[in-house]
């Protein structure tokens, strides 16, 4: 199949299809002598298992690692059981500071109870003033959400 039926049979965008291929996650496509990709069915698995992963909010990386599992049936899964309990804890952590973010907005929300003039709003003051000082810079993680 061609670039564009892979991605009709799998829901994916071409350029992720291609981005995909760049990264390594999903092995190069023959060629036609018109320079088409061909795709198989392995690529269909392959970029199902990819977007499965990418939908539970796993980083490349930790893909990347889960597919050299799957390309090793026999080994055993003590990695795969290590490396989900890890994106357990980061999706925790991802919580945690969610709930934060959401209190933080709710105080801020609480700044400006009704409509005033702007130069008033306690929300755009707040924005300019102590109320961001006061909240904490994310720690660093390993797991960095938003750039996959």
């Amino acid at each position: 199949m061609k670039i564009g039926e892979l991605a009709r049979a799998t829901l994916t965008p071409l350029e992720t299809i291609r981005f995909y291929e760049r990264e390594g996650l999903l092995p190069p496509a023959a060629r036609t002598e018109g320079n088409y990709r061909i795709y198989d069915q392995q690529h269909v698995e392959r970029l199902t298992f990819i977007r499965h992963c990418r939908t539970l909010d796993m980083a490349l990386d930790e893909i990347r690692t889960l597919l050299r599992f799957k390309a090793s049936p026999q080994q055993n899964c003590a990695g795969v059981n290590e490396l989900l309990d890890d994106h357990i804890g980061h999706v925790a952590q991802r919580v945690r500071e969610l709930r934060s973010l959401e209190r933080q907005l709710k105080v801020l929300r609480q700044q400006c109870v009704e409509a005033n003039a702007t130069a008033d709003c306690g929300i755009l003051k707040g924005l300019s003033g102590d109320l961001v000082a006061e909240s904490p810079a994310p720690k660093s993680r390993k797991h960095v959400h938003g750039t996959h």
